[in-house]
């Protein structure tokens, strides 16, 4: 297993973390650093799984969120990875929790050669701290997923399967 923090300079890791204790006031670094490490995972795994439909647990979203906001270090991030992690939030709607997807997401981050920080990768009704992040991924043919938007409500199309 490698160090996911080195696919982004130090500088930019805690200007990451940063951005995720700002957004969430009274959250700490520890837990900052965390959230922001598992949505690099994330984000790896992505790019090496890129016809499987995953998804980010809510607080995971969190650091995925703070990620794209620093642009380049994330687009550097995602060129060193090989493909561009595009994402395509769907409305919130805790019906659309699938726990299969959020295993398969935490299954290939291992195969993608990292551990799970496990307590992270919860569904909706059991998030181990509250974030800011406030969109769904819906990991389904006809839902949209972080990587290929579908016909999904917030897209233009259906919100059914």
């Amino acid at each position: 297993m490698h160090d996911a923090r080195a696919l982004l300079t130090p500088a930019a890791f805690g200007g990451v973390v940063a951005t995720v204790i700002d957004n969430n006031p009274g959250m700490d670094e520890a837990m900052a650093t965390r959230i922001v490490t598992e949505a690099i995972k994330f984000v790896d795994a992505a790019t090496k799984f890129p016809t499987t439909k995953i998804t980010p647990s809510r607080v995971v979203d969190e650091g995925w969120h703070a990620l794209i906001l620093h642009t380049a270090p994330y687009a550097e991030m995602c060129g060193r990875l090989g493909r561009f992690v595009h994402h395509y939030p769907e409305r919130p709607d805790p019906g659309r929790h699938d726990a299969r997807a959020l295993a398969r997401t935490a299954a290939l981050i291992e195969q993608a050669g990292h551990s799970v920080d496990t307590e992270l990768w919860t569904g909706p009704a059991k998030v181990l701290v509250p974030v800011a992040a406030n969109c769904s991924h819906t990991p389904k043919p006809g839902g949209c997923g972080p990587i290929n938007p579908g016909a999904c409500g917030s897209h233009g199309g259906s919100q059914g399967s």
